[in-house]
């Protein structure tokens, strides 16, 4: 049997932390068993759904690189199929109409709770033939009332419900709407979904859509539902913990392997390794190993997590993401050095993309922002002769390179008897607009011989106060 998974988000909102670790633990596992990733958007919530929403989820999908193999099927493109379902519950038996109104409803959850008894439909209408005029029915699922639903869910184990629990959910409203549980059952088993892999808000749901399956005739799939995502207050994870659009870490610099990593350990673990390459991700991932216990988001391991991916990915690649957040800078790349050796040189420094984005713009802007406190401390009178002398040597320098440039810096700092920081920070700050670039050399040679020669001339003309 070929495993088949998807990943069912409603949309309502962006795609946030929670529902990219399910979508990559989803899709994780029907990578590692040779299987089918589906992506299903789940619209019925007329009132709540938008395009924006999906829109957003499908670029959080694609940022993250988590490709799907068919789909995105939208519920709401499937309703006469849901429709020829409900027709097929009702002919077998396994349905039927209810014409109760809200009032009796209300009455009858308050009779049961002055009952002390657990609020649930009685059931009332199970036998009723005749319709009630005027009243537009719901259509109910007519649970079993005996016995017990037993869920083997691959991270809780066996987990049972008894049916006398469970009452007659509705799956069709009035107006011939289906109702979430209708729906979820039916494009489970018309996509032959082998495996859920969903969050455990939705275990209460499983029973009842296994019923469900169960009249239908249809094989069930294996369950496995996955702890909630705590904040570190211990609270479930909000806005105010992190839980934002998964495009908003992008915004603030982070790579989608760095957040895919650490979705990955929140709830999963093999022994104590902390980085993993998705390749090792796929070949390691186990639905068995995801951990019974609720998993706390850590803002501060991500950026962790974030800077040793910056500093180990293939250069090219951190260069490609740098490029988008220049661009957010009005910065052409295009338009200055080498991207890929930028991302050489800053990839020590920089803990997202953000940060190295910003500290390399002076590479690519015409014109020097000088920091004033830089320039008061190392751009002051008795650092004009030597950087004079090192404008005059890097003039005449015969080729361009990092190994020349420091061999001139070195040679001005001893005809000057000066330590070499005395010459370096000055042209830092001559060159970049403040104390914190490159190594000085690297700087200049990523500069080019015409913009640097240029800055230091400013910088000269800014001492002789000309």
């Amino acid at each position: 049997m070929s495993v088949i998974t998807r990943f069912a988000p409603s949309p309502t909102g962006f795609l946030h932390v929670g529902g990219a670790r399910t979508a990559l633990f989803s899709w994780l596992f029907a990578r590692r068993h040779g299987g089918r990733f589906i992506l299903r958007i789940e619209d019925t919530d007329l009132e709540r759904s938008t395009a924006e929403s999906v829109n957003a989820i499908l670029e959080g999908m694609t940022w993250l690189g988590l490709e799907y193999d068919a789909g995105p099927f939208y519920q709401t493109q499937r309703f006469e199929y849901y429709k020829q379902i409900i027709q097929r519950l009702m002919a077998e038996g396994h349905a039927y109409h209810c014409y109760c109104s809200k009032d009796e409803l209300e009455n009858m959850r308050n009779e049961q709770m002055a009952r002390k008894e657990k609020p649930r439909y009685d059931g009332r209408c199970r036998h009723r033939t005749a319709p009630r005029a005027g009243v537009p029915p719901v259509v109910r699922f007519k649970n079993p009332v005996a016995g017990e639903v037993v869920v083997d869910d691959m991270v809780r184990g066996q987990v049972v419900f008894k049916n006398t629990e469970l009452d007659d959910l509705i799956i069709a409203r009035s107006d011939g709407t289906p109702t979430y549980n209708l729906t979820v059952v039916c494009d489970d088993l018309d996509m032959q979904v082998t495996h859920v892999i969903r969050g455990d808000d939705h275990l209460n749901n499983t029973p009842r859509q296994m019923n469900i399956l169960s009249a239908l005739g249809a094989q069930l799939p294996r369950y496995a539902h996955v702890p909630m995502i705590l904040g570190s207050d211990g609270q479930r994870l909000s806005k105010r913990h992190g839980a934002v659009s998964v495009m908003q870490y992008r915004d603030e610099g982070y790579l989608p392997e760095a957040l895919l990593n650490y979705l990955v350990r929140l709830g999963w673990s093999h022994g104590d390794q902390e980085i993993f390459g998705l390749d090792e991700m796929i070949r390691l991932f186990d639905a068995g190993d995801i951990n019974k216990a609720a998993s706390t988001f850590n803002p501060e391991k991500l950026l962790w997590l974030n800077q040793q991916y910056l500093k180990n990915s293939d250069p090219q690649h951190v260069a490609h993401h740098l490029s988008y957040h220049l661009g957010k800078l009005d910065i052409d790349p295009a338009l200055g050095p080498d991207l890929v050796e930028i991302v050489k040189v800053q990839r020590e420094r920089a803990k997202t993309l953000v940060e190295m984005a910003h500290a390399s713009v002076f590479f690519y802007r015409d014109r020097v922002a000088y920091d004033t406190a830089a320039v008061a401390k190392h751009l002051t009178a008795d650092v004009a002769a030597p950087l004079g002398d090192f404008r005059a040597r890097l003039g005449g320098l015969g080729g361009w390179q990092t190994t020349a440039i420091h061999q001139v810096l070195n040679a001005v700092a001893e005809t000057h008897g000066i330590k070499l920081g005395k010459i370096a920070q000055p042209v830092r700050v001559a060159v970049s607009g403040g104390t914190v670039s490159p190594p000085i050399d690297a700087t200049l040679w990523l500069l080019g011989r015409e913009k640097t020669l240029a800055r230091i001339d400013a910088a000269i003309t800014m001492l002789s106060g000309t």
